[in-house]
């Protein structure tokens, strides 16, 4: 069913208007989003939302991906 695993990360080639394209949407914005945020807008539990950033956009994309803690959001996540 998948293609043969490439090193190298691809080129962001995402479908638009998937759940993984709008959660890139919402950590490019200047204010970033947390997991209650994305979790509340792609209906993915908690866990999943966590995974697809760590696995699909760090490892796969090659997107910098980075966390940060604020007064009254908690973790705030960031594609830098």
């Amino acid at each position: 069913e998948h293609a043969a695993k490439v090193a190298a990360p691809k080129p962001s080639s995402q479908r638009a208007g998937t759940k993984q394209a709008m959660l890139t949407a919402m950590l490019q914005r200047p204010e970033g989003a947390t997991i209650a945020e994305i979790v509340e807008a792609t209906a993915w539990q908690a866990h999943s939302a966590r995974g697809v950033i760590s696995g699909v956009l760090k490892k796969k994309l090659g997107l910098v991906v980075g966390s940060t803690k604020e007064d009254g959001r908690g973790s705030v996540y960031r594609i830098t």
